[in-house]
């Protein structure tokens, strides 16, 4: 697993866009909870104008805690945690005034140690209050602090008292999908199943168990993550061999399956 946060922009549609509206940042956790998250995320907006934000989701499980000034009611002023699962399609969210998200985001696997008792499935297209979805109240005023130093300490402390224990099952779901994600090889159900050395439907229980999405879904995302990536940088993309790369057989399905879930076809984003 690669160390530290990540620096790619994968799944933001139109990254530069949004990092002009908003301050975003990566920071990282205790160690302790390395094994177990991507990274948290930290996004502070002083707006004019409302902004719309998309996102592509990661097969991730987040821990999301937020404050919206031009909030309608005191529950968007006072401040909210949610946990939000596997987002099936694309998110987005209007901003406007002052605001502030503060999220963890876990490695694909990695919440149901935070959360054993349920299947990752039961979460996945879901925002939960989070008091009612872990063992411990939230410490929303304490991750919304201004100082950014302490947002991090807090949302360290918190994740640190839900004593999450290594569970090899969880350990074996991240290492499958982080090979999906990094491995543009794996193209097929079977074939991941095969090299984890699990029968088909062994590796679907597993993932529905630990991830929340079936494997055939997460190879899907990252693909798509891969081609608005490459939409977003590359004004000369050749669509038909990245369609061959990707494992699609042909190009319009990579532009059917992209518009699906993106809502324009990728050559909206090609940059100008």
């Amino acid at each position: 697993m690669a160390a530290g946060p990540r620096r790619d922009t994968r799944g933001i549609v139109d990254a530069p866009d949004l990092f002009a509206h908003v301050r975003f940042r990566r920071r990282e956790p205790a160690a302790a909870l390395r094994p177990y998250l991507e990274h948290y995320w930290l996004i502070d907006w002083d707006l004019t104008e409302p902004y719309a934000a998309h996102v592509v989701p990661h097969p991730s499980v987040n821990l999301v805690f937020q404050r919206y000034e031009a909030g309608d009611g005191p529950r968007e002023r006072s401040g909210y945690a949610e946990v939000a699962g596997v987002d099936p399609g694309l998110f987005a969210r209007k901003l406007a005034g002052r605001g502030r998200v503060c999220g963890v985001q876990f490695r694909p696997g990695g919440f149901r140690p935070f959360a054993p008792g349920h299947p990752v499935s039961a979460w996945t297209g879901l925002r939960s209050d989070a008091a009612g979805a872990l063992r411990l109240p939230p410490p929303v005023r304490a991750v919304l602090d201004p100082d950014e130093d302490a947002r991090v300490a807090a949302l360290d402390a918190f994740l640190l008292a839900l004593e999450p224990r290594p569970d090899p099952q969880a350990t074996l779901a991240m290492a499958v999908v982080d090979r999906v994600r990094t491995d543009r090889t794996v193209l097929r159900v079977d074939r991941l199943a095969q090299d984890a050395g699990l029968s088909a439907r062994s590796l679907q229980r597993l993932f529905s168990a630990y991830v929340g999405v079936g494997p055939k879904w997460v190879i899907l995302r990252y693909r798509i993550h891969e081609a608005l990536e490459r939409a977003g940088s590359d004004p000369a993309v050749d669509w038909s061999r990245l369609a061959a790369d990707l494992g699609y057989s042909d190009q319009a399905h990579l532009v059917r399956d992209f518009t699906a879930t993106v809502g324009v076809p990728p050559t909206a984003f090609a940059p100008r």
